[in-house]
């Protein structure tokens, strides 16, 4: 598998790209459409992931849904985040109403989307509805995870005891590289580490 970052104009939010088998998988929105359509170019989407609801994660997933045709995998509590634009963090005020491209995903499971075989974690503390998702042993983050540090607890929706236990779950998670919401990527090694710290900064 092939994976492909672009970073958006929007506090540099990484938007993710993955080929298989001449098929793509897009996880986050917060490039704009037309960066990605030439991205893509010729290669058929089979779906959009979102890690979360912030505005620089998701503002362009309609656009991309319409385009590709395609629906968006997102976890079931995105909704209240993507409507409320205090919640979202749109610097616009704009919010995201229209959800019929939506599937929702209900709780820890497997997804199978085309040739992708991906598992998904809800992993909740930045937002009430992070997830996280392992697709070949790589795991997209979003913003849970950073390459020495975590995600805010301090917004619209954020809650340390649940970053604390998403923190848990996600140090046994069998993953071997870590792709996050903005930044680099980071090893295994390096983020059991920095999880370690962040479990004690959070019960301190």
């Amino acid at each position: 598998m092939k994976i492909e970052r672009y970073i958006s104009n929007m506090l540099e939010s990484n938007v993710y790209i993955l080929e298989k088998d001449n098929k793509v998988l897009i996880i986050d929105s917060g490039c704009q459409l037309e960066l990605i359509e030439k991205a893509v170019g010729e290669r058929k989407v089979v779906g959009v992931l979102l890690t979360h609801g912030h505005y620089d994660h998701s503002k362009y997933c309609n656009q991309y849904a319409e385009r590709f045709n395609v629906s968006i995998y997102a976890s079931k509590n995105i909704a209240q985040t993507l409507k409320d634009k205090e919640a979202n963090y749109s610097e616009d005020g704009c919010t995201i109403d229209d959800l019929s491209k939506f599937v929702f995903i209900e709780k820890d499971g497997k997804l199978n989307i085309d040739c992708f075989e991906i598992e998904c974690f809800e992993a909740g503390g930045h937002c009430k509805c992070c997830m996280c998702y392992l697709i070949e042993g790589n795991l997209f983050a979003g913003d849970v995870l950073f390459a020495r540090c975590i995600g805010r607890t301090d917004l619209k929706g954020s809650d340390k005891n649940e970053m604390f236990n998403s923190l848990c779950k996600l140090e046994n998670v069998d993953f071997k590289q870590v792709y996050s919401g903005h930044g680099e990527s980071t090893s295994n090694i390096e983020q059991q580490k920095n999880i370690k710290v962040y479990k004690k900064f959070l019960t301190r």
